[in-house]
C-alpha cells in the first residue's frame, strides 16, 4: 500500500459541512474540495485512508479539462448532472451521463482530457483512490448504473474486489457505492476494522446515527462499526469504502 496522510479522528462520524470545503472558482470550473487539493491545503484534510481526493465540480458548457498527465492513481468520475466526454492517450473516447460512472487506472502513466460538450453545465464528483500497487498498464472504462436499481440499497459501482463482478474495475482495495433513498427510508453500512468510508449525499438530506448530513456535505466514517442511515428527503448517496 502506498503511504498516505490521514487525520487522526477520535470520533467515528466526522461531518465536513459543504460550506467548510475548499473552493477554487476558475470561471469555467467551480470546484469544491473535500480534501487538500491544488491550492487548497488543510493539514486535517489530507486524505482518508487511501481516499486522496474528492472534488465536487461544476463545469461550464463547452469547456473542460484539456489533456494532462496522471500516474499511480485510480480516478473515478460520478456524473451528477449533464455529461462528461473522455478521451485519452490510449485511444479511448466515451461520453458518461448523469448517474453513470467512469474509471481510469492511471498506472504507469496516461494523458487524458475531460470535456463538457453539452449545452448546459455538468456537475460531478471526481474521486481519487491510491492503488494497491504502483505502475501497470493504464486502463479506462465506463458503465451506466440506473438509479432505479439502487433504490433502497447500496450498489457497488466500482471495485477492486473480484466478487463484485458487475462493477467497474479499479486497482485498489476499495468499493465505490451508490444508493437512492425515499424520505424515511433506512439502510445500514458496516465499515470493517482498519477501513475508512467517506459518504456524500449528492442530493437530499440524511441522518447517520441521528446526526444530520445535508446535501453535498461530506462525512468520514471510522472502521469497526455499523452506521444507520436514514433519508430526510429523497436522497442520492455516493460512498467509498477503502483501506
Amino acid at each position: 500500500m502506498l503511504a498516505t496522510q490521514t487525520r487522526r479522528d477520535t470520533t467515528t462520524i466526522d461531518r465536513r459541512p459543504f460550506a467548510s470545503l475548499g473552493r477554487a472558482d476558475h470561471g469555467w470550473l467551480d470546484a469544491r474540495h473535500h480534501f487538500s487539493f491544488a491550492g487548497y491545503h488543510d493539514p486535517d484534510r489530507m486524505g482518508w485512508g487511501s481516499i486522496r481526493v474528492w472534488n465536487d465540480d461544476r463545469i461550464a458548457a463547452n469547456t473542460g479539462f484539456p489533456p494532462h498527465p496522471h500516474s499511480d492513481m485510480e480516478i473515478i468520475t460520478y456524473v451528477r448532472s449533464g455529461a462528461i466526454t473522455h478521451q485519452d492517450s490510449m485511444g479511448n473516447r466515451g461520453r458518461t451521463g448523469a448517474g453513470d460512472v467512469q474509471v481510469m487506472s492511471a498506472g504507469s502513466g496516461v494523458r487524458h482530457a475531460e470535456y463538457n460538450l453539452e449545452a448546459e453545465p455538468t456537475t460531478l464528483f471526481q474521486i481519487w483512490i491510491e492503488p494497491a500497487v504502483r505502475g501497470g498498464t493504464p486502463s479506462w472504462g465506463a458503465k451506466p448504473f440506473p438509479k432505479g436499481d439502487r433504490s433502497g440499497r447500496f450498489v457497488v459501482l466500482a471495485s477492486g474486489f473480484a466478487d463484485d463482478a458487475d462493477a467497474l474495475r479499479i486497482r485498489a482495495e476499495a468499493r465505490v457505492m451508490g444508493a437512492t433513498l425515499k424520505p424515511g427510508e433506512r439502510i445500514e453500512h458496516s465499515v470493517g476494522v482498519g477501513r475508512h468510508a467517506y459518504l456524500v449525499p449528492a442530493t437530499g438530506a440524511i441522518t447517520i446515527d441521528g446526526e444530520r448530513i445535508d446535501t453535498r456535505d461530506g462525512v468520514a466514517l471510522s472502521g469497526g462499526r455499523t452506521f444507520r442511515i436514514a433519508a430526510i428527503d429523497e436522497a442520492e448517496l455516493v460512498l467509498v469504502d477503502a483501506e
